[in-house]
């Protein structure tokens, strides 16, 4: 009989399954043929002509402890986002963040290559999901901004924040830091700049999140925005073309009003759809525990 709890663990979306297989079938094939990882990693001295490795590196966990916390990881943060954003959005983000990051990772070890003239940069395997989780920690943070941890009691919203902080400060103490460090940076960059521009919205098919609750600086104390959100307004010019003065571009406003969807209350009112869907999956699992100990209790 089951035990209270254990619908914790039900209800993982069935593409979120078929990923986690993935991840697990990556693993187990660098495990029993350890030259795959030469072609499935990311080695950037061979990327060119393996350009495929920028798509296959990111599910291919090379440790035990990777796989797991990985398959864990994309299996909860899917059970919650999934239903949201859509199947296909959710796979069309996984993709585009692994992507992405990859590509950032590979030009980074490329030019930190050039900069110290160390070789290892060149040749060590890059490879694992948790760019991809560290992109579905920011649409957490975007979904269930002010949802506290039972445990932590910190708010949702600085999860990708904190996650960065402890790694970059346990970078200092490992040797082999450029391994995931510029993964976890990129995955969270670049979840958040599908999630701020790229996202279709099923609803008012608009893309992208524009609300000042989502802005780059949010995802820094509330003193240093100030010093951020100018510097952020730059790099917004120059990687996405897009300015505040050209929000009509950018499918935001139309005629001086904002379309309709694509304001700060659409973002509030997806934020309130993740916060409902929480409190509904809470609810399903609390029902269905009191349910299984009276059955045990009847027993």
């Amino acid at each position: 009989m089951s035990s209270p709890g254990t619908s914790m663990f039900t209800g993982f979306t069935k593409l979120c399954k078929g990923l986690a297989v993935v991840l697990v079938a990556g693993h187990i094939a660098v495990q029993v043929l350890p030259v795959a990882v030469t072609y499935l990693a990311l080695i950037p001295a061979r990327t060119i002509p393996f350009a495929w490795n920028l798509i296959t590196a990111g599910y291919i966990e090379q440790s035990v402890y990777g796989v797991v916390a990985s398959t864990v990881g994309l299996l909860f943060m899917g059970k919650l986002l999934e239903p949201i954003w859509g199947s296909k959005e959710f796979l069309k983000f996984v993709f585009v963040v692994n992507f992405l990051t990859s590509l950032c990772v590979f030009v980074t070890a490329i030019a930190l290559y050039y900069i110290t003239r160390q070789e290892n940069y060149l040749y060590m395997p890059l490879s694992g999901f948790h760019g991809v989780l560290a992109g579905l920690l920011v649409g957490i943070k975007q979904i269930i901004p002010d949802q506290e941890l039972s445990i932590l009691r910190l708010k949702a919203k600085w999860l990708p924040s904190i996650m960065l902080a402890v790694s970059i400060v346990v970078s200092f103490f490992t040797a082999e830091s450029a391994t995931y460090l510029p993964t976890l940076i990129f995955g969270t960059y670049m979840g958040w700049i599908f999630l701020r521009y790229l996202q279709r919205n099923p609803e008012t098919k608009l893309r992208g999140d524009p609300s000042d609750d989502f802005a780059f600086s949010s995802f820094f104390p509330e003193f240093l925005r100030p010093v951020i959100d100018p510097i952020a307004s730059i790099f917004h010019r120059l990687l996405c073309g897009r300015s505040e003065a050209s929000k009509e571009a950018q499918g935001y406003t139309l005629g001086g009003a904002p379309l309709p969807g694509s304001d700060p209350i659409e973002a509030s009112r997806r934020r309130e759809r993740g916060a409902r869907a929480l409190e509904e999956r809470l609810a399903a699992t609390q029902s269905s525990d009191e349910s299984q100990k009276d059955a045990s209790e009847n027993v």
